[in-house]
């Protein structure tokens, strides 16, 4: 059976974090699917028409190119149980895995029908920079019968809130930065960039 991540991330911009991510789910599942989401939880996002073309910058900048990375974004959804249904129906026979960052795991047991969207995916948990685990929330979504397993992974201690208050070059690749620029996308993009 087919292994998939599901990867969707606000990407207001994404960063070099995310880069990582997408990369070492490429190197552990058959196929990833990404998409820029909207987050219920944060307002004034930017379009995402440039969140999805940022990604994709992102994701066409893997060095060495990873082959089994899709951007899809009719996943994107508000709701994750809708998004989750969406690549159920596109790819009835896989084993899906959502992918989430540390700093969810409390926060996702009052998901919109939580428990509907667990029955229906593994779950993966990506340790954050800053974030420490959560054994608690682990353990109360093993308890509702999850599969959760932790990514061994250390991606670099970057953050689209750090670029977009700081204009801190080093969250984000080169490709995404220039896109930025040309399309003056934060007020942090009037610095000079110092790369």
């Amino acid at each position: 059976m087919i292994k998939i991540a599901l990867f969707g991330t606000s990407a207001d911009p994404p960063t070099a974090g995310h880069q990582a991510i997408i990369s070492w789910l490429s190197q552990h599942y058959d196929w990833v699917a990404v998409w820029a989401s909207d987050n219920p939880f944060k307002s004034h996002q930017t379009p995402m028409e440039h969140r999805s073309t940022m990604l994709k910058l992102l994701i066409d900048d893997i060095d060495p190119p990873r082959h089994n990375i899709g951007l899809y974004p009719e996943l994107s959804s508000r709701r994750t149980l809708e998004t989750v249904e969406n690549a159920r129906g596109r790819w009835p026979h896989a084993n899906l895995t959502l992918v989430i960052g540390a700093d969810l795991v409390a926060q996702l047991p009052h998901w919109y029908r939580a428990e509907d969207l667990l029955r229906q995916v593994n779950l993966l948990v990506v340790p954050r920079s800053g974030s420490p685990l959560d054994n608690a929330g682990l353990e109360k979504l093993r308890q509702m019968g999850v599969s959760v397993a932790i990514a061994d992974l250390t991606a670099p201690a970057v953050s689209s809130t750090a670029y977009r208050e700081n204009g801190n070059t080093d969250a984000v690749t080169p490709p995404v930065e220039a896109y930025i620029h040309r399309e003056r996308l934060y007020a942090c993009q009037n610095a000079a960039p110092s790369r």
